[in-house]
């Protein structure tokens, strides 16, 4: 048998007779979103403090509440800041993959964050809801006016890549969530000035919840999935498979498995039936190619059989129709 294996050092290193690296992968995070995190978390650190004080002098739940909601969202960014800084972090011996998969824990802490932060805001709101206090309306809607400036301008500092990074995206969701929010403490504050309907600062309150949870979800059900190593939500399995049973000298393959070592990059290792013996460095360079730039599969490894003999591994996959992942 063969392994081949697809990373980003140079071809100098020595794997064996029949065994050679190619290709390359990104180390973390693609880009340095850096500056964007030092900006984001000054703004809403110094939000937080203005927005709690006035909620506080206006007797306004939702306006405390949302300070509370932002400082939930200063450390999920401090989370996910701190997560691309680690995820650089080169291989060693202890942490062969380097520590990429802390994007991974860091998406899924800002996802339980931000429930829990719904949990005390809703009790809170409910527990208000019998004898509404009377807010100062205006105060309300100038506080939350700052915030949909400060959110808004937080939320395009991440929107560029907040689709191909969870990490990310965690990030955008919360500066996006809470500008939204804030749009709609603004609008609840000037219905209480017009109207005197107080309960409507618990009411909004509830609608700062419902639309929380309902952004952090998917954030919350795709970062549970790559801490369990499932298959990422962007890589087809099925396609995959079929890819590497058509590719000539392969009569079978079998012990597929794709996950995700971070929120941008994904790892790969397979057998791959070939009676004819080890096809040659290049071909598999060609295979590895291929998996990186049609599956975005960053980090392959490929260990080529005979199927002379009954492969006997404990994750041994099932027969082709229906590849098992792990």
């Amino acid at each position: 048998m063969a392994n081949h294996q697809e990373h980003d050092h140079s071809r100098g290193h020595d794997h064996g007779a029949r065994a050679r690296g190619g290709g390359h992968h990104q180390h973390g995070d693609p880009n340095d979103h850096g500056r964007a995190f030092i900006i984001a978390i000054a703004l809403n650190s110094g939000f937080v403090a203005v927005e709690f004080a006035y909620g506080f002098i206006a007797n306004s739940t939702a306006l405390m509440a949302d300070a509370g909601h932002n400082l939930s969202d200063v450390l999920g960014l401090l989370l996910a800041w701190a997560a691309t800084r680690l995820a650089r972090r080169s291989p060693s011996e202890r942490f062969t993959y380097g520590l990429r998969s802390t994007s991974i824990l860091a998406a899924l802490a800002n996802a339980m964050l931000l429930l829990l932060a719904c949990g005390a805001i809703g009790w809170e709101a409910l527990h208000r809801f019998s004898q509404p206090p009377a807010v100062a309306g205006m105060t309300v809607v100038a506080v939350a006016g700052v915030g949909i400036v400060v959110n808004g301008l937080s939320a395009w500092l991440f929107m560029k890549d907040s689709e191909g990074d969870l990490n990310i995206r965690g990030a955008y969701l919360h500066m996006a969530a809470d500008a939204a929010v804030s749009l709609g403490v603004v609008i609840a504050g000037l219905m209480m000035l017009v109207t005197g309907w107080y309960w409507l600062d618990p009411a909004i309150s509830i609608v700062i919840v419902a639309v929380i949870v309902f952004g952090t979800w998917r954030l919350l059900r795709e970062s549970l999935h790559l801490a369990l190593n499932a298959v990422p939500p962007n890589i087809d399995l099925l396609a995959v498979a079929g890819y590497l049973r058509e590719v000539p000298g392969v009569a079978d393959i079998h012990d597929l498995h794709i996950w995700g070592m971070s929120t941008v990059e994904s790892a790969l290792t397979v057998h791959l039936i070939m009676p004819d013996g080890y096809p040659g460095d290049a071909a598999l360079d060609s295979i590895t190619r291929a998996l990186r730039e049609r599956f975005s599969v960053h980090h392959s490894t490929l260990q080529v059989e005979q199927g002379t003999t009954q492969h006997a591994c404990s994750l041994q996959s099932s027969p082709p129709a229906a590849v098992h992942a792990h």
